[in-house]
């Protein structure tokens, strides 16, 4: 889908391990996560290798096999280990889980006057947000892009640790710049310094915290000011992604600078296949990022629209969907006969004819050719003397742009298999049409004696919004059936924002257009636009913690146009709202015990959260005061995924809410469910006689289910005084079918 990054996913289809040969007796990579820091006087580097000498029983060995220590922020290292060393390891009482460092992917204007943070937003206090600082893992940072100019900024704030490493492009605006590739594993595109490669963690980087540049665009599309959400806050980058993907260990490493040079918060568009919190590194790195009062923004995952597949799922991270705004990318070609079909592309190309002639693939097979599908316009498959100079029609729409273009061909109409909501740049001029067009085109193409066509540039029509965009993973998620994911959506589709000169516009090298301003989607751009948004709600409000900020811009998101089941399991609680997520008038917050009693529920063992939370001393969860309830925090949302054998619905959830809105208020609930649901919240009345003040209620859920009910169950718990409103969505879940 996003073709900037095609290189990249290719190859992680080859490799998600990264090993040193492929069997029982050679070494391959792991992580050995060792929990929180321990006291002051211990080496880590001293406690990792004599660990190692224990498991591997060779001190050059045990030396050689060590490759990174965390010692910063959290405590562990990266290590080559046989099998029978990590079982060894994984015995060991001060180690709290070893995992194999695996590969993961990058998910990849106008927008923020769409979520109500016009140019003239008034920012309260101007100069608190000028002294925040947003650390990204990303793919690097093009410091030279316009969106980075530190004209008007004031001094560093004293508070930042950080630095720039082998990188000449920071300034007052880029405060620090790091990389990390612990294997040194550099491919000739792949540049050893926090510079953007790729263009993804440029476009990141701009969304969240640009400065004003006016009349942005990419070749005139989207023209307009091109802005962050907060382009008073500073960054700091952290390159972790590189042609072979982004690396557990190097996340992890970046988490652990970053959090010792003072980032305020973390926003990360990169996932993989979720795991046991305590095995995945964003959700290691993200824990002890919010013990130190960091929230992490990550991207939910581009694998929708099926179920099951949202990912970054802990529930101390913000995890981010991506919607649609109410501006869309559309392309007409117009055939000989008159007709205009309406296809989707970003082509930024004028014809420089008033026709060109046009055939399909079927018409212009290579006879010689015995492999690949013509009609599709499959690589080496077509007679460059019948495409030279034409455009092509091809069943399919999956790059079949550029292999028009290295034949020769004029420009490329290409079929959708299903309706998307998603344009991506083409490498020639070339549209993607929808399946009620297709049989009008094949028809004039097999009819007309001299079949053409033109291919217009782009332009841009309104849409209803907002909406799930079609590529956002929906949940259920998979590691904690009782918390609902992702939490929340900001807009990801087709996304002007700024770019790297390094890459083409396309990624495609047969590419020529360089640019400081791109248009691309995915969650990795609602990711930024969500970070934003928290970074504003901190910004007013510094002393709130990260789950005060996230229970804010969820209690306040606007509702979603919900099409179908699996869109309403792919939008939170809805889109943000910024400008309201700072008037929230209650707030969910959950402190460090809270998570521990979570932890207990979810069975971490007492020596594990020891070491996750204190470093050495055990936690005695028998001490803790109990997670209650059917899922066990003080979660914004409710939800619930039924086993295959219940026959009934029968959930409770204990909620806290925080006054933060009238100092003297009633607050009253409302509860909108389906026929068949019954939803009870008691007491049905909150009062609160000051400012801060803490007060519960519980929310019980019963139901019956019927045979022929449908797989979801869908309920929504507000609550109101004269002046603000707290949405609470409920969510019941039937068993999925495999």
């Amino acid at each position: 889908m996003f073709r900037s990054l095609l290189v990249l996913v290719l190859s992680l289809c080859l490799v998600t391990t990264l090993v040193h040969g492929s069997n029982d007796n050679e070494r391959k990579e792991y992580i050995v996560y060792m929990g929180a820091l321990q006291g002051a006087g211990t080496s880590a580097m001293v406690d990792h290798h004599n660990l190692l000498l224990t498991a591997i029983g060779d001190e050059e060995i045990a030396r050689e096999s060590k490759i990174y220590t965390y010692r910063k922020s959290f405590n562990g290292f990266v290590a080559r280990l046989l099998p029978h060393e990590v079982q060894s390891l994984s015995a060991e009482k001060t180690v709290v889980s070893v995992f194999p460092n695996t590969v993961r992917k990058l998910h990849t204007t106008r927008t923020w006057d769409f979520l109500g943070m016009s140019e003239t937003l008034s920012r309260g206090n101007a100069q608190r947000e000028s002294d925040i600082i947003v650390g990204l893992l990303d793919s690097g940072i093009w410091a030279e892009a316009p969106s980075f100019n530190d004209t008007g900024y004031g001094p560093v704030p004293i508070k930042w640790r950080g630095k720039c490493v082998n990188f000449n492009g920071c300034n007052r605006k880029v405060v620090g710049a790091k990389y990390f590739n612990l294997n040194q594993a550099f491919s000739d595109q792949d540049t050893p310094s926090p510079v953007d490669d790729e263009g993804h963690g440029t476009h990141t980087s701009s969304t969240v915290a640009g400065v004003f540049v006016k009349d942005a665009s990419l070749y005139g599309l989207g023209t307009g000011t091109a802005r962050g959400g907060v382009p008073s806050a500073r960054i700091a980058m952290y390159k972790v992604c590189w042609t072979n993907g982004c690396s557990d260990s190097d996340l992890l490493a970046a988490f652990d600078e970053a959090i010792a040079d003072g980032v305020d918060l973390i926003s990360i568009s990169i996932g993989g296949h979720s795991r046991s919190f305590f095995e995945d590194p964003i959700a290691i790195g993200s824990f002890h990022a919010m013990e130190k009062g960091i929230l992490t923004s990550c991207s939910a995952g581009n694998d929708g629209p099926d179920t099951s597949t949202v990912e970054n799922v802990a529930p101390w991270i913000m995890t981010v969907a991506a919607s649609g705004i109410d501006r869309q990318y559309r392309t007409v070609a117009t055939l000989g006969s008159g007709e205009q079909l309406s296809g989707i592309s970003i082509n930024t190309f004028s014809p420089q004819k008033m026709m060109y002639p046009l055939t399909s693939g079927a018409l212009a097979t290579n006879a010689s050719e015995r492999y690949g599908n013509a009609s599709a316009c499959d690589f080496g498959t077509l007679d460059k003397n019948k495409v030279m100079g034409k455009i092509v029609y091809c069943l399919g729409s999956n790059g079949q742009d550029s292999n028009i273009k290295q034949y020769g061909g004029a420009g490329a109409i290409m079929a959708l298999e299903v309706e998307i909501d998603t344009a991506d740049s083409t490498v020639i001029p070339g549209t993607s049409i929808f399946p009620r067009d297709q049989k009008l085109i094949d028809l004039y193409i097999n009819s007309a004696k001299n079949p053409q066509a033109v291919i217009q540039k782009t332009i841009t029509i309104n849409v209803s919004a907002p909406f799930v965009a079609s590529f956002s993973s929906r949940g259920p998620q998979k590691i904690n059936l009782n918390i609902l994911k992702p939490d929340i959506t900001a807009p990801g589709i087709d996304i002007l924002a700024a770019y790297s000169k390094l890459p083409t516009i396309t990624g495609y090298p047969t590419d020529d257009r360089h640019a400081v301003f791109n248009i691309i989607s995915g969650t990795s751009m609602a990711c930024p636009h969500a970070s934003a948004a928290a970074v504003y709600v901190k910004s007013i409000h510094p002393d709130w913690s990260p789950a005060a900020v996230k229970s804010a811009l969820m209690t306040t998101a606007t509702p979603m146009k919900i099409v179908d089941t699996n869109a309403e399991l792919g939008s939170g609680s809805g889109q943000i709202n910024p400008t309201q997520a700072v008037n929230p008038g209650l707030i969910y917050d959950i402190s460090m015990s809270d998570y521990i009693s979570f932890l207990c529920k979810e069975g971490y063992n007492n020596t594990a959260i020891g070491l996750i939370v204190g470093g050495t001393e055990n936690i005695d969860c028998t001490k803790f005061k109990p997670a209650q309830g059917t899922d066990g925090l003080n979660y914004p949302t409710m939800h619930t995924q039924l086993d295959s054998n219940s026959t009934s619905i029968s959930a409770t959830f204990y909620r806290t809410v925080t006054n933060v809105g009238s100092a003297t208020s009633v607050y009253t609930s409302k509860v909108t469910s389906p026929k068949g649901l019954l939803v009870k919240v008691i007491p049905e009345t909150l009062k609160f006689s000051k400012l801060n003040e803490n007060q519960s209620f519980t929310v019980e859920v019963k139901g019956s289910l019927e045979p022929t009910g449908g797989k979801l169950l869908s309920a929504l718990l507000e609550w109101s005084d004269s002046k603000y409103n707290a949405r609470n969505p409920i969510i019941i879940l039937r068993p999925l079918a495999d």
